[in-house]
């Protein structure tokens, strides 16, 4: 039951099309499907024939409190009066840099940048700079971005050959590899047995604590966090994702793991390009131009529009929300009925679907085991879970078929109801009568 476009709505696909190769991200729905947003409003997006769907993309996660939030269009609406950047210390970015320093547990010092794939690079950096070894250490599955480090087994085809990684695009140096080992999510024996036998040689560990959005098994990060410390090897986490959004102070708060360095970005600056890298002093000063002079190593980290004030200001506005009592609570309630709802749908048609993830990010695997690696989630039914996706999508849902769902404060009670409705009319379309997939 595909929508069908006004003449209006197919012209602005073409000149996409034509522009922009169909996509400003990596984020392509198929033809039939692609839609043209014009506007969003809380949990809701619009597109240009006017059509409203429940937004469970999110801007693929930084809207944390719903679109066109109050008080972040305020903020940002009362910055723009003052100016949109000045390549120089602003009392917003201050404010922000002093607030991560009193949420997050690692933070004793921050740099900004604009991206988080620039958060995970400057990271690596950081931490090669600091230790003066080369090598890094990341898990298959794990995205951190789309440098040529990050873009290493994130997202192979089949099983890597641990502990050697496979590029994921065209365009990486064959060299990069050799300075990346990866090891398998969850799997803490081959992880010691890597980092023993190259700790000589490894500048960090950097995963996501929660990958994707696979939960780390009990024992997993304390274990990576002994390791590295042993070994004197950084222990970066990558808190793009869960940063400010599984908790305020993220995964660290959540797991009670506390790493060297940590990544920030989505949730950080509701819906304004701004990441961020934070984490011991002693660390963070190797990005110190003043350490140039004296002969000693320096991390090169600068960026035009870094620590952008309008940025900054929204990122102050987020914050201040979600420092409110009772925000959590709810995040996870309302995403806790949505998966618990999604579960007795599935149950009841007899279809092997588990629902994975943590707090308000979820992803649905259709799979008779519920996966703890990255081969878990090959050996599930992506197929279907992309047919189930877009099933939603045509009932009203925004969502990126196959992939995680983003739950915002701004979500309903009433926005819950209606997407069991449409997530139960979507099981129903790709199933047949007896709960066999269709082929």
């Amino acid at each position: 039951m595909v929508r069908t476009r006004s003449a209006a709505h197919e012209e602005w696909l073409r000149r996409g099309h034509t522009a922009l190769g169909g996509a400003v991200t990596s984020f392509v729905l198929p033809e039939t499907h692609a839609v043209v947003l014009s506007h969003g409003l809380g949990s809701r997006v619009v597109d240009v024939d006017g059509r409203e769907y429940i937004d469970y993309v999110l801007g693929s996660g930084p809207l944390i409190l719903g679109h066109a939030h109050p008080a972040v269009v305020e903020a940002v609406s009362r910055q723009a009066a003052l100016g949109s950047t000045f390549y120089t210390l602003t009392p917003a970015a201050i404010e922000l840099a002093e607030e991560i320093i009193r949420a997050v547990p690692c933070a004793e010092m921050v740099k900004f940048v604009s991206t988080g794939s620039e958060a995970t690079f400057h990271a690596l950096r950081i931490a090669r700079a600091y230790t003066g070894r080369t090598k890094i250490l990341k898990f298959e599955g794990g995205f951190h971005g789309v440098h040529d480090y990050a873009l290493m087994s994130a997202f192979p085809p089949e099983p890597s050959d641990v502990p050697t990684p496979r590029p994921d695009s065209a365009g990486i140096p064959p060299q990069v590899a050799e300075t990346v080992l990866v090891s398998r999510w969850n799997d803490l024996d081959l992880t010691r047995q890597l980092i023993e036998t190259h700790a000589a040689e490894l500048a960090a560990v950097i995963c996501e604590p929660l990958q994707r959005a696979l939960p780390p098994a009990p024992g997993f990060l304390s274990g990576l966090r002994e390791l590295t410390q042993r070994y004197s090897i950084l222990l970066i986490f990558d808190e793009v994702v869960t940063g400010f959004r599984l908790a305020y102070g993220g995964a660290q708060e959540r797991y009670g793991v506390v790493p060297d360095l940590a990544t920030f970005g989505k949730a950080l600056s509701g819906g304004y390009p701004l990441a961020a890298v934070a984490g011991r002093r002693e660390i963070m000063s190797v990005t110190d131009f003043a350490r140039k002079g004296r002969g000693e190593p320096v991390a090169h980290l600068s960026g035009t529009l870094n620590g952008n004030p309008l940025a900054a200001a929204a990122g102050l506005a987020t914050l201040s929300v979600l420092r409110q009592p009772g925000v959590y609570e709810y995040l996870y309630r309302i995403t806790d009925q949505l998966k618990a709802g999604l579960r007795e749908l599935a149950a009841a048609r007899g279809v092997p679907l588990r629902v994975i993830g943590d707090g308000p990010v979820f992803q649905v695997v259709f799979a008779e085991d519920e996966p703890r690696d990255y081969a878990g989630m090959l050996r599930a039914d992506r197929e279907l879970a992309v047919r189930f996706g877009l099933a939603c999508l045509e009932r009203g849902l925004f969502v990126n078929p196959g992939e995680k769902f983003y739950v915002s404060l701004a979500h309903t009670e009433e926005d819950v109801a209606r997407t069991l409705e449409i997530f139960a009319a979507a099981l129903d379309a790709v199933l047949l009568p007896s709960g066999t997939a269709l082929a």
